[in-house]
Parts: C-alpha cells; sequence; structure tokens
C-alpha cells in the first residue's frame, strides 16, 4: 500500500543538487553547486546553495560587519576590555546617540555620539542594498514582488526609529540606542513622555496586526500539519485541484468558526497582517512627538478615553 510521507515520517530521496533556472546574460554569477545534508533534511529542505550574493549582496555584507564590529567594540571598551565582563554585561551595554544639544550635527565626538552615528549609517546601507538585493533576485526569478514589499515595511519602521522621525524633530537624541535593555527602556520612556502611547491609535492598530499575523500563521500551519497526511502541504495541486486535505481543512473551519480562508487567501491574509504590523507601528511612532505631544489628551479630546480616567498613567 503506498502511504504519503510528511514532516513526521520523513523519507529523504537523494538527488543531484537542483541548480535553478538560468540567469539572465550578463547577471553575476552564484557560488557553488550545492550540497545535499541528511540532518537539515529532517527539519526541511537538505540543499544548501548554491548561493547568489551578487554586488549588492557584498556590499550589504561589508557594511553589516563594519556596523556589527563598531557596535561590539564600544561595548567591550566600556567592560575595559575584559571578555568576562563583556559576556556578564552584555544585555546591559549600549551604544547611545548623540546628547541633544548636538542636534542634527553630522559627526559629533566620537565617544558622545560619533560612534553611533558611524555604525547607524553603515547598518542602514546594510539594510537597504539588502532590499535592492531582494528585489532584483525576485525580478531575474520572475516572482511577484512581495518579500521585497514585506521587507520594505519593516525598512519603514526602522527608518522611522532611527532616521526619519529624528530628523523631523531636529535632533539624533530621539533615535533608538544600540543595545538590549537600553532600547527596552527607551520604549518604555518613549511611552511615558508622550501620555502612553496605549492611546496611539496606529500603536493599536500595529499590535492587532502583531497578534493577528502571529495568530494566523499558527492557525494555517497547524491546518496543514494536520492534514498532511492526505497530501495537504502539496498546496499549489490543493488549490488548482481541490483534494481531500483541502475539503477537510474547509470542513474544520467551518465548523468550529463558521468561515474558512482558501489556501491560497490565507496566504494573502498572513502577508497583508504581517506587512501592516510594522508599516501602521512607524506610522505611530513617526506621528509622536510631531504632530501629537500627548497621545492622554489626544484621546480625551477625540472620546477615546474619558477625562475622569486620565490620572492612572501619570
Amino acid at each position: 500500500m503506498r502511504e504519503y510521507q510528511n514532516i513526521f515520517t520523513a523519507v529523504q530521496v537523494e538527488v543531484a543538487p537542483e541548480q535553478g533556472i538560468p540567469l539572465p546574460p550578463g547577471d553575476e554569477k552564484r557560488i557553488g553547486q550545492g550540497k545535499i545534508y541528511h540532518w537539515l533534511g529532517r527539519i526541511g529542505n537538505a540543499q544548501i546553495g548554491p548561493i547568489y550574493i551578487g554586488f549588492h549582496g557584498m556590499v550589504s555584507i561589508a557594511c553589516f560587519l563594519i556596523a556589527f564590529n563598531i557596535i561590539g567594540l564600544n561595548f567591550w571598551a566600556q567592560v575595559g576590555w575584559d571578555p568576562v565582563q563583556f559576556i556578564r554585561q552584555l544585555f546591559w551595554l549600549s551604544l547611545d546617540p548623540p546628547a541633544e544639544e548636538y542636534g542634527l550635527k553630522i559627526l559629533p565626538p566620537l565617544k558622545e555620539g560619533g560612534w553611533f552615528l558611524i555604525a547607524g549609517f553603515f547598518l542602514t546601507v546594510s539594510v537597504i542594498t539588502w532590499w535592492i538585493r531582494s528585489y532584483r533576485r525576485a525580478r531575474a526569478l520572475g516572482l511577484g514582488l512581495h518579500v521585497p514589499i514585506a521587507f520594505a515595511s519593516a525598512i519603514w519602521l526602522f527608518l522611522v526609529l532611527g532616521f526619519i522621525r529624528p530628523v523631523l524633530m531636529g535632533s539624533w537624541s530621539y533615535a533608538v540606542p544600540y543595545g538590549v535593555f537600553s532600547h527596552l527602556d527607551w520604549t518604555n520612556a518613549f511611552s511615558l513622555n508622550y501620555g502612553n502611547l496605549f492611546y496611539n491609535p496606529f500603536h493599536a492598530l500595529s499590535i492587532v496586526f502583531l497578534y493577528g499575523s502571529a495568530l494566523l500563521f499558527a492557525m494555517h500551519g497547524a491546518t496543514i500539519l494536520a492534514v498532511s497526511r492526505y497530501g495537504g502541504d502539496r498546496e499549489i495541486e490543493q488549490i488548482t485541484d481541490r483534494g481531500t486535505a483541502s475539503e477537510r481543512a474547509a470542513l474544520f473551519w467551518r465548523w468550529t468558526m463558521g468561515f474558512n480562508a482558501t489556501m491560497e487567501s490565507i496566504h494573502r491574509w498572513a502577508w497583508w497582517f504581517a506587512m501592516l504590523t510594522t508599516l501602521t507601528g512607524g506610522i505611530g511612532i513617526l506621528l509622536t512627538g510631531t504632530v501629537v505631544d500627548d497621545w492622554s489628551e489626544w484621546a480625551i479630546k477625540h472620546g477615546v478615553l474619558a477625562e475622569s480616567g486620565s490620572n492612572w498613567n501619570q
């Protein structure tokens, strides 16, 4: 009797590594021929490579390593170059932006924010060139632009936090520091300074989309795993030629929720929710301090918050 194999009963068929479609004439070449690794095949695709890096990939990797080393060496210098203390205090170490009196000065003293701006410059170049790489690879492979568009939404939030909002506020001191706990402290102080970020409607939308995308991805992943014994993970086949897997998945959600997304539309639902998380979050951050100085007062003015309840966050 023929039995369908899924992630729980994985059978690996060893073949020559897949090389992919031919690249356009004059395009940069891929590196390596690819190799099959058995243990990777236990959890996913067993093949690694060939990999395409290209000019923009090299620029992105180089700039990231420069930024990473600047931040890491500053952390290390803060503990007197002691490797033990570096590891012990790593979560408390921070590379902070320049003080407010420096405004938008291009390069303040290195120890007073200069290193922060240099690291931020290289990190920004790294992120943007990596986006260009993802866009060009999608075009070369004939893909839709869903991946670079979603990535651009994340870059939007990154730029709002570290570049656009500080420029509008007139000082680099409004940028987010590089550090684990210092980043969290900045977030807490940001909310307190502007009257409780919970009353920012775009922040609320961002949280809705954040939790919503996590729920949608979990629901979809669980559904496909549940019907993988019927070939449900062959999603393209199930979209174009509906079989028992998609029938059962549809029945389950109709019976439990009254509605089900299709094998195709669930990916659009999840993509929109995830992409809108950073898009709305960036809008909310950008409006804070530039358009709205106190979100509690804004909420009272627009009937979101009763005036008698405005004191609990003081």
